[in-house]
């Protein structure tokens, strides 16, 4: 990646495989912010700041990101409903909000979805593509997003996956590497997923794309291969929006204070669409390993035995339509202090998914999108901030700890600067992060 990324000059399409609760919500909250009428709260490069020597900057005036006003929407989905009626029907904003941008909403009509059944097998699309092979899809998906970018009259764009999580696979010999894929594609290899036409489709196009899903859409050789050989950006996995970010929030403080843990038992209760999705079997799994990882990777119970190394983990889903897009979290965490006597911690996170997710969404668009602008390709760690399974370089393991996977964003902010970084040691001490979050000056009178 080099210095001084080039101005964010022109329209930004915002491509979005997936257009329900979570697109629909983040879309109308740019509308909204962009007027004036709401603010974007959740959103890091909104709202956030940045320590640069010995001032502070907010983020927005100190990288070139895109501004709202210069993003254009358009995307995918197997329904056809508009995205005001996608977002009517997912039940998470309010008439209050919808009735300000229903017109702009009603204008946005998603492009028929790539859609193969037996990877989300709670769905029944109705509004999809037919080809004849696999590659002739992913042609099929290259001219949609041409012709979206021609018809919003945009310069670039980027992709970002906010449909349904797929059956659980592993890469097989098809994923290895460009030239297996591309024959993979033209026999129409049942392990090509739905999520991979879109992604090969997009890199093709060189649009980076940013995977919100456990899905391994970007996740194995051969789109890695092709991200580099095209020079375009790939991030992922899965968003990291209700209880798995409890979890690297709470993890870290037990881990500092040296604290036991014996067990923690999570579950989850959601009603909408993806938990109607998650409610197979297949689905779960892929979930259920990204949330996983991410204790592991803070305890390190191979290096601390005596805390963590008999910790049991258990990750459950449960799909229950009353609670809608209100996902609840309960979690029970066993621990243990001085002597080993035991003690515990319940926590019940009464969150909002999508209201979690939008933000994300928005920030990892305009970050993408500087990444593509500083000539970045391939795998961008310093975004791991935002997922539950961060992706890594091959051979490299995972940051969870959500206050270093912090450093690690600022600190590419700066690099893209051309500012000294701050350094990112294993164990940060609270005052080095207080200066990291330190308020932003008043403006002189």
């Amino acid at each position: 990646m080099t210095h001084n990324p080039y101005p964010p000059d022109g329209k930004l399409a915002v491509l979005l495989p997936g257009m329900g609760a979570v697109a629909t919500t983040f879309i109308a909250g740019v509308l909204l912010a962009r007027r004036g009428l709401a603010t974007p709260v959740g959103s890091f490069t909104q709202m956030g700041s940045i320590r640069v020597g010995d001032r502070t900057e907010r983020i927005g005036a100190f990288v070139p990101l895109t501004p709202l006003h210069q993003l254009e929407f358009a995307g995918w989905d197997v329904f056809p409903d508009t995205a005001y009626e996608a977002a009517v029907h997912a039940e998470v904003l309010s008439d209050k909000h919808l009735k300000l941008v229903r017109d702009e909403l009603e204008g946005i009509r998603p492009m028929k979805g790539a859609f193969y059944p037996e990877w989300v097998r709670r769905l029944s699309g109705t509004h999809i593509k037919k080809a004849p092979s696999k590659a002739r899809m992913v042609e099929e998906l290259r001219e949609d997003i041409r012709r979206a970018l021609r018809e919003k009259q945009c310069d670039r764009g980027v992709a970002i996956w906010c449909g349904s999580t797929e059956v659980h696979h592993s890469p097989s010999a098809v994923h290895q590497s460009i030239t297996a894929f591309e024959a993979g594609l033209a026999r129409s290899a049942p392990e090509i997923s739905n999520s991979q036409l879109y992604a090969w489709a997009c890199l093709l196009e060189g649009v980076p794309f940013v995977n919100g899903s456990p899905n391994l859409a970007v996740d194995f050789p051969a789109v890695q291969e092709l991200a580099l050989s095209r020079g375009v950006p790939i991030a992922g996995k899965d968003f990291k929006t209700g209880q798995t970010l409890i979890k690297t929030i709470l993890a870290p403080g037990l881990r500092a204070r040296q604290l036991g843990v014996r067990g923690w038992y999570s579950t989850n209760l959601l009603g909408n669409r993806d938990g109607e999705v998650l409610d197979d079997p297949g689905s779960f799994k892929a979930k259920e390993n990204s949330k996983l990882g991410v204790l592991d990777s803070i305890f390190e119970p191979a290096e601390n035995p005596e805390l963590y190394g008999q910790m049991v983990h258990k990750v459950r889903i449960d799909y229950y339509p009353p609670r809608g897009d209100a996902k609840e979290g309960w979690d029970n965490i066993d621990i243990f202090g001085w002597l080993g006597y035991p003690m515990s911690i319940k926590i019940d996170f009464l969150c909002r998914d999508s209201i979690l997710a939008a933000p994300l969404v928005l920030d990892l668009v305009l970050l993408a999108d500087l990444a593509q602008r500083s000539g970045a390709a391939g795998i961008q760690e310093w975004l791991s901030f935002y997922f539950k399974a961060p992706m890594t370089q091959p051979g490299q393991s995972a940051v969870h700890n959500l206050l270093l996977q912090m450093r690690l964003l600022k600190n590419e902010l700066r690099r893209i600067q051309g500012v000294a970084p701050v350094a990112t040691p294993s164990a940060p001490t609270l005052e080095e992060f207080e200066e990291e979050f330190e308020p932003i000056a008043a403006p002189a009178a």
